[in-house]
């Protein structure tokens, strides 16, 4: 918990950033909540060391964003509230936000302009600014496979995962509906840009149920970021989905053969919410800092996810620690990004929990 915050006039985000550099900043302590791995380490390189070194504040960092909706409500029912900003997902942000256990953002008024004077709601990625959801990345959830496992051809589309014939063994897919559903339609012949409207009918739903069948016993189900990679690595499937940030880490830092398929990737929005009573000055001087252009581009120096802002992208570099030219290891990196589908965080909102029991239903199946 945030103690003893410094009080600071906000007017504009440009003058709370301006503010920071003047103030004599007595020392705070507020637990962020984040993801944990490489995702929590590059955060924590990218924003908050170098906030803890500028203003003297302590951060407590707790892995545990992967039960941040569920956990939030919890806190909030009970009237305590022990996290003061927490990473989540879009979708799960778009819930919250409607459930009003989350704060709602000025975001001109408390996030910093771009460098040539663009507001934060032009800068940021079109339609991410949903009222109170601060975007930091894009990331994608892809397919890659093992090169040692296949001699001759390699697996390059969303199809080539349900041709059991063509590239035999067995796969890795997240225990979700939601990606799985969308490529099963994909690799039926639907378009990426079409892949909502036939979601949406029960033909659609059967359509991709009926594609998930033909691959059903041949999957092994994964619930962890970490576990893919270590499924490829350890050859226990020779093709997994999983988040492509996990799989630059084994590719570049644990030297594993892993190739990539961008092939309808799925892209989404990950970023911070601040729960209902935590928007002090503390923490919004804390997101005037950590969300303007230079930070998120700095956090592509340790993780391979897209900056959500505008102004970011053509300040990605290098990897901090190998050198690796980051650019083409971006999700959003043309030639990454020639089939994306969207996930539509609003469609999941709702229709999410109907999925996931017809999902489950299946599975037990």
């Amino acid at each position: 918990m945030i103690k003893n915050m410094c009080k600071l006039s906000v007017i504009t985000g440009a003058v709370l950033g301006s503010a920071l550099g003047g103030i004599a900043h007595a020392e705070n302590s507020m637990t962020i909540v984040s993801w944990g791995g490489a995702y929590s380490e590059a955060q924590k390189r990218a924003f908050h060391d170098p906030w803890m070194e500028k203003t003297g504040d302590k951060i407590l960092m707790e892995p545990k964003a992967g039960q941040g909706l569920a956990s939030l409500r919890s806190q909030i029912e009970a009237g305590n509230v022990t996290w003061d900003l927490v990473d989540m997902l879009e979708g799960d942000a778009i819930l919250a936000c409607d459930e009003g256990i989350i704060e709602e953002i000025d975001y001109d008024a408390i996030l910093a302009a771009a460098p040539d004077g663009t507001l934060p709601s032009k800068d940021f990625i079109e339609g991410s600014l949903s009222g109170c959801f601060i975007p930091q990345i894009v990331y994608a959830t892809v397919l890659a496979y093992n090169d040692t496992a296949f001699a001759g051809a390699k697996p390059k589309t969303v199809a080539d995962i349900f041709d059991l014939e063509g590239f035999p063994g067995k796969r890795a897919l997240q225990k979700i509906p939601d990606g799985n559903m969308e490529w099963a339609l994909v690799a039926d012949g639907v378009s990426p840009k079409e892949v909502y409207d036939v979601l949406s009918t029960e033909e659609g739903v059967e359509r991709a149920f009926k594609k998930l069948d033909t691959i059903k016993d041949q999957v092994v189900w994964w619930d962890a970021g970490a576990q893919p990679p270590q499924l490829l690595a350890d050859k226990e499937v020779v093709i997994a989905s999983g988040y492509n940030g996990r799989f630059f880490n084994a590719q570049v830092n644990e030297k594993q053969p892993f190739t990539i398929m961008w092939d309808a990737q799925m892209f989404e929005l990950d970023g911070w919410v601040v729960p209902k009573g935590k928007l002090t000055d503390g923490i919004k001087a804390y997101l005037n800092f950590a969300t303007d252009t230079q930070r998120l581009a700095d956090e592509s120096k340790f993780i391979a996810y897209g900056p959500a802002r505008a102004s970011s992208a053509p300040l990605v570099s290098t990897h901090a620690d190998t050198g690796v030219d980051m650019k083409p290891h971006m999700p959003t990196n043309p030639a990454n990004f020639f089939n994306p589908i969207k996930k539509d965080a609003i469609w999941w909102a709702d229709h999410g929990d109907e999925m996931r029991e017809r999902f489950n239903a299946w599975l037990a199946k």
